[in-house]
C-alpha cells in the first residue's frame, strides 16, 4: 500500500476544493448574473465570480473561512478500508491545509484555544456498485453553518408545511451567510441522519432540480434578500435527499452553503 501516494492525492484534493469553484456552482452564478437586470447586484454577482477566478488562476483561497473539512468516503467493492488509510486520507487534508496557507479554524468547542488543523470529520459508505475508493472533501464555512435547522414534524404534516419550514429557514438566514445560496434539505431518517442528508444533498449537482426542489427555489427567491443583501436572486439550487423514517415521525433538516459552494472528488490510488 502506497500511503504517501494517498497523502498526496488527499492533499491536492484539499487544496482543489479550497481554490476551485465546481463546475455546476460556477455555471448557477454566471447564469444568474448573466440574467440579473439590476446593475447593482450584477456588480455584485460579478465580483463573486471575479473573485473565483482570482482564487483559481493564483492558487489563493476563495474565501477566508476555508471552513471545516467534512470528507464523504465511499469503498467500493473488494476495498479494504483500514484505519491507516483513514490516517493518511486525515494527514492527507491537514498538510493539504497547512502547505497551502489555509486558515486553520479547529478549537476545542467549549475552552476554545489555539486553533488547528486538526479536525477532520468522516463519514464513510459501501458501494459494491463501483470499485475503488472515492473521497469527497467539502470544506464547510460556518457563516452558513451556523444557520442549520432542524424540525421534528409530525407524520401528517403536508409538504406546504416542509416548504415553509425551508423557506423560513433561509429567511433567518438572511444576508449574514453570503447569499446567494445552495440549499440542502433532508427529509426522514432520525433527527440527526435528516442532518447528514441536508449536508449530503449539497454533493448533488445543483443545477439539475426536481419540480418540488424548483418549486421551493421559486418561493426562496420571492423573499428577495439577495447577494449582499441587496435583493434580486437569493438561492441558486435546492437539493433534496431522502431516508425512511419511522412512522412516528418526519424529521426535516436544512443546510445552507453560501455562494462559495466548494467540494472536490476523486478516486484514491490505493
Amino acid at each position: 500500500m502506497n500511503y504517501k501516494k494517498i497523502i498526496q492525492q488527499t492533499k491536492e484534493l484539499a487544496a482543489q476544493a479550497a481554490f476551485i469553484l465546481p463546475h455546476d456552482v460556477k455555471y448557477l452564478l454566471e447564469f444568474a448574473c448573466h440574467q440579473e437586470k439590476n446593475q447593482k447586484i450584477k456588480t455584485a454577482l460579478g465580483l463573486i465570480l471575479e473573485n473565483a477566478e482570482i482564487a483559481a488562476k493564483g492558487k489563493l483561497a476563495i474565501c477566508q473561512d476555508t471552513g471545516l473539512p467534512v470528507l464523504f468516503i465511499e469503498a467500493g467493492k473488494d476495498v479494504k478500508l483500514t484505519t491507516r488509510i483513514l490516517a493518511a486520507i486525515r494527514q492527507g487534508v491537514e498538510e493539504g491545509y497547512a502547505d497551502n496557507f489555509l486558515r486553520p479554524s479547529s478549537v476545542a468547542p467549549l475552552t476554545r484555544g489555539k486553533s488547528t488543523y486538526a479536525a477532520t470529520e468522516f463519514h464513510i459508505d459501501f458501494n459494491p456498485d463501483m470499485e475503488g475508493l472515492k473521497v469527497t472533501i467539502l470544506p464547510k464555512g460556518f457563516g452558513s453553518e451556523n444557520k442549520s435547522r432542524l424540525k421534528m414534524f409530525n407524520p401528517t404534516a403536508d409538504l406546504g408545511e416542509i416548504e415553509n419550514f425551508i423557506v423560513e429557514s433561509v429567511r433567518l438566514a438572511g444576508p449574514d451567510s453570503c447569499p446567494p445560496f445552495f440549499v440542502g434539505v433532508g427529509i426522514g431518517s432520525t433527527s440527526d441522519g435528516a442532518l447528514f442528508l441536508a449536508k449530503k444533498a449539497l454533493l448533488e449537482h445543483a443545477d439539475r432540480m426536481n419540480e418540488f426542489e424548483l418549486e421551493i427555489l421559486h418561493s426562496i427567491n420571492k423573499l428577495g434578500i439577495g447577494v449582499m443583501g441587496l435583493g434580486g436572486v437569493t438561492a441558486l439550487s435546492v437539493k433534496i435527499k431522502e431516508a425512511p423514517t419511522h412512522i412516528a415521525g418526519l424529521p426535516v433538516a436544512v443546510n445552507i452553503s453560501c455562494h462559495a459552494l466548494r467540494r472536490a472528488s476523486a478516486v484514491i490510488d490505493l
